[in-house]
């Protein structure tokens, strides 16, 4: 489930190689593909540009079968068809995510939760078919959700969900977890200078650009139709950016939008007044891209009150919170980060 973030300086193309760049070490490589159901660029500078960027979509494509909803083989699927029957043996990526979000769904008290499998497939939001269940479909769907009925075996990696019908959805994870995965490849290969874009919602910029500045990242302007309007402009080096808005995956019934982001505790989508949020971590903190994946959701679904307390409470972590009267709150020293901001909104923190 995300959310789009545009990025004013990664040109989505197919693979090319810099024919102006001075040397084998400033080489840059830039290659677009869709992957986990979309589009994703990898751009980098180094002698081994190319290597890390044709790895790493490897790597991506590895978490996808293990990760996807819909792959027979995947380790999620197995747990979803195993529900309230057997523990399923699991690839130690796939349990460091679940462990990873049961602890953020207990740090969240619940705000987090993959969990939410049943619901979103009731709503089918982004999908042909969606619709507006009923008040009954949701209340039935309902108490097979809860991060409390994942039941974890350490001494072998196994999951188990304990009701028949849970299941696990890892949308608003697993393009995060990828993030760090492609950025251990290029670390691998000395690439110091490259933008990692998966998908527009979990971002990686490493080092400079190609003009030796810091990479500028565009926060999309919520309600606008053009997708080149922003709210604002942020400077990033070395960190990680994940947005989450209400704007991507919806639909209007009645004059009122249903979008994406699911209340695990309603069943219905988050209604606070925030249309999206935008989280910044540190290059330096460990997990930083799949922390800042599953954040936004969180900071969302808590609202401006409740989501700055935890982020606040975070180490290397800020954001900001865009709500529907064009009012961005930001955590401790996240509004300087903030450059161009759009006349249309107005700072309250």
């Amino acid at each position: 489930m995300k959310k789009i973030i545009c990025a004013s300086i990664a040109c989505i193309s197919m693979a090319l190689i810099c024919t102006s760049c001075a040397s084998q070490k400033n080489q840059y490589y830039e290659k677009s593909n869709i992957v986990m159901d979309t589009a994703v660029t990898l751009s980098a500078s180094g002698a081994n540009s190319k290597e890390a960027v044709e790895e790493s979509f490897k790597k991506l494509d590895e978490i996808n079968e293990m990760a996807s909803t819909n792959i027979e083989t995947s380790d999620i699927y197995k747990i979803n068809n195993a529900s309230g029957k057997s523990y399923v043996k699991v690839h130690p990526e796939i349990f460091k995510m679940i462990e990873t979000s049961i602890k953020y769904s207990k740090l969240s008290d619940g705000a987090w939760d993959i969990t939410l499998g049943p619901i979103i497939d009731l709503w089918g939001i982004g999908t042909d078919n969606e619709r507006l269940p009923s008040d009954e479909e949701i209340k039935a769907k309902l108490p097979l959700v809860g991060y409390d009925k994942i039941s974890i075996n350490e001494n072998d990696s196994s999951i188990m969900l304990q009701k028949e019908g849970m299941a696990l959805d890892l949308g608003g994870i697993a393009k995060g977890f990828a993030a760090d995965e492609v950025l251990k490849i290029y670390k691998k290969y000395n690439i110091e200078n490259g933008l990692i874009n998966l998908g527009s919602s979990s971002i990686y910029a490493l080092g400079k650009n190609k003009d030796n500045k810091e990479w500028s990242v565009g926060i999309k302007h919520p309600r606008s139709e053009d997708p080149n309007e922003y709210m604002g402009i942020i400077k990033l080096s070395n960190e990680s950016l994940s947005t989450s808005g209400d704007y991507e995956r919806y639909f209007i019934k009645d004059n009122k939008r249903y979008h994406h982001i699911l209340d695990p505790k309603t069943g219905y989508p988050v209604d606070n007044g925030v249309m999206s949020d935008t989280i910044v971590i540190d290059g330096n903190t460990t997990d930083n891209g799949m922390l800042s994946d599953l954040l936004t959701t969180t900071v969302f679904t808590l609202g401006p009150d409740k989501g700055l307390k935890l982020i606040d409470s975070l180490k290397g972590i800020s954001c900001e919170i865009t709500t529907s009267d064009h009012k961005v709150y930001t955590s401790d020293g996240f509004k300087d980060r903030i450059i161009d901001l759009n006349k249309e909104f107005k700072f309250v923190k």
